[in-house]
């Protein structure tokens, strides 16, 4: 899994990240409308809340497998938020979502160093993605968003 990334949705791949999607049993988990990248690539072009909204292509080596926005706000630099992160249906069950959730956290690390946090919110009936995020270290806080649980990766740095 050596050739997994992250590349920026732009204009020279937008139309195929259109093509991703998750099982219809996952639709509830990930976002209420299809195509889910067409919702988070809206939330980039509008600044959806006044934040910064950056759509990310998975690749695994010339393979589009999967989708995942970061978001952070101008008033709260030290939080930073996962949305809409999905591998594509045809790609599951491979180590992608691990490897993906791995890379991201690095580059929020590398890339916006004024990040003290990484937030996201989980589906409660999403045990698959639960068990995901607890294994890299993410915590519930206890607190609820958009009526999901919030969970907590703090990344070592003094806000």
């Amino acid at each position: 899994m050596t050739d997994l990334c992250l590349r920026q949705v732009t204009q020279d791949n937008w139309q195929a990240a259109l093509s991703l999607s998750v099982h219809p049993d996952q639709r509830q988990f990930v976002a209420e409308y299809e195509p889910v990248v067409a919702i988070a690539l809206s939330k980039a072009y509008i600044r959806l809340g006044g934040a910064t909204w950056s759509p990310y292509a998975i690749y695994q080596g010339t393979d589009m497998v999967g989708f995942v926005e970061f978001a952070h706000w101008p008033d709260a630099p030290d939080q930073c938020w996962i949305f809409h992160f999905f591998i594509d249906q045809r790609y599951q069950r491979r180590g992608y979502g691990k490897g993906a959730l791995e890379l991201l956290i690095e580059l929020v690390k590398r890339e916006h160093t004024a990040c003290a946090a990484l937030l996201l919110v989980v589906h409660p009936e999403n045990h698959r993605a639960r068990r995901l995020y607890l294994g890299a270290g993410f915590r519930p806080t206890d607190t609820l968003r958009w009526g999901e649980p919030v969970y907590q990766l703090p990344l070592g740095r003094r806000t």
